[in-house]
């Protein structure tokens, strides 16, 4: 798993982050969808080298990136 793509409302995505450290030693990027933020779970990414994207959609993006 390269990415993790994260549907939960913000107040819970500090669980989902520190299980997905425990669980994923491959992990490169988590992804926080359009809405959901939380600054602690970036920095606590941020420590271990992963990218951390808050409030936007990967396919949004993918579409207008690629067109």
């Amino acid at each position: 798993v390269d990415m993790l793509d994260v549907f939960r409302r913000s107040e819970f995505v500090m669980p989902v982050v520190e299980e997905a450290l425990a669980a994923l030693p491959d992990l490169k990027t988590i992804w926080l969808q359009i809405g959901v933020t939380n600054d602690d779970a970036e920095a606590r990414a941020a420590a271990t080298g992963l990218a951390f994207v808050q409030d936007h959609c990967p396919k949004i993006e993918h579409a207008r990136l690629m067109g």
